[in-house]
């Protein structure tokens, strides 16, 4: 019989987030499989849970799929855990799901906390639509590249991006969508030194550099109002 492959949502940054179900998935599963060995590492020792262990991340994703797909097919139970957040999201697994289906392999979700739905909560835009684009590309001609295709969008735009890139990427939007269009920081979500950011592009910029804010965030664009 082939075992249960979940995929298990953990804490974004408080690990008081973490679900009861998604704890008991980690104690009764035979392997764990993390992202990175210090975070998952640190997820683990937190809930007191001790499991033979495999990594996946974009670094090895092909050779560790084959792995796993073979523990899997020998009836192994396994949940993977990213770094933060819910698998397969922005992080690597796609692969690993993609197979395991095609393999009659069952796949179980399990929910958790997120930094996509707060951040477009708390953010007072129109959220009845909204695109997820992720990250932008790291080079400033191909991310300018984007923002301008961008900024035909009409819905509310969400972006996620490595916390040493925030002052960049905000000078980026304030140049694309110039000086009026409305957004929203959401900076260490669920950590104590969480803050909300909300004014135009230009103004934040001037704010966030001035705070030298340094941390995991994530920006929300206004919708353009002519939906």
């Amino acid at each position: 019989m082939k075992g249960t492959l979940y995929l298990v949502a953990t804490p974004i940054g408080n690990f008081a987030d973490m679900t009861f179900r998604a704890v008991e998935i980690l104690k009764q599963v035979d392997i764990v499989v993390y992202e990175e060995r210090k975070e998952g590492g640190r997820l683990l020792r937190h809930f007191g849970i001790e499991k033979p262990v495999e990594s996946l991340n974009e670094h090895n994703e092909a050779a560790a799929t084959f792995i796993i797909l073979d523990h899997l097919a020998k009836g192994k139970n396994i949940a993977v855990v990213s770094d933060c957040g819910t698998p397969v999201f922005s992080d690597p697994g796609q692969l690993l799901v993609r197979k395991a289906i095609d393999a009659g392999i069952k796949v179980v979700p399990i929910p958790g906390a997120s930094s996509l739905m707060p951040a477009l909560t708390v953010s007072g835009f129109s959220i009845d639509q909204f695109v997820f684009y992720g990250w932008l590309s790291p080079k400033r001609p191909r991310r300018i590249a984007e923002l301008q295709q961008l900024k035909r969008e009409r819905r509310t735009i969400v972006l996620m991006d490595t916390p040493y890139r925030l002052l960049a990427l905000l000078k980026d939007i304030s140049e694309t969508f110039g000086s009026s269009r409305r957004l929203c920081v959401a900076f260490d979500l669920t950590l104590p030194d969480e803050e909300i950011f909300h004014g135009t592009g230009p103004l934040l910029l001037d704010k966030l550099t001035k705070l030298d804010k340094k941390g995991e965030f994530v920006v929300v664009i206004e919708s353009s109002g002519q939906l």
